[in-house]
């Protein structure tokens, strides 16, 4: 059985991006998080040590979006991606990346990489 921990609308300043402009400015990324684990301990015991700390979880994520900077968000979320695989007790992860200050030209109301990955 698989359960799933969400992390919704972490907003975080980034320097992401193909345009001078945008490594130079920078821009809010919103990142949103689907952790799959298995919640049965925890909930059996009420003891944070039996799940996956979520707060750690959005600790790391920031510092990655914060963090050294890339040219594509598929990059940063495949980056996201990978560091929470690396969680114990994380068994599958969905990162969405939002990038709603996008450099386009016509009106729109958000820019998204959403990823899949697995253990």
């Amino acid at each position: 059985m698989t359960d799933f921990i969400t992390i919704s609308g972490l907003r975080v300043r980034g320097f992401h991006g193909v345009l001078e402009s945008e490594r130079r400015d920078g821009q809010y990324f919103i990142i949103d998080a689907v952790l799959g684990v298995d919640i049965a301990r925890a909930a059996a015991t009420d003891d944070l040590a039996a799940t996956v700390d979520y707060s750690l979880v959005s600790e790391m994520i920031h510092s990655i979006v914060s963090g050294e900077p890339v040219k594509l968000i598929e990059t940063l979320a495949e980056n996201c991606a990978t560091a929470c695989l690396d969680v114990d007790g994380v068994t599958s992860v969905t990162i969405v990346v939002h990038k709603p200050q996008a450099p386009i030209s016509v009106e729109f109301a958000d820019v998204s990489v959403t990823i899949t990955r697995t253990r």
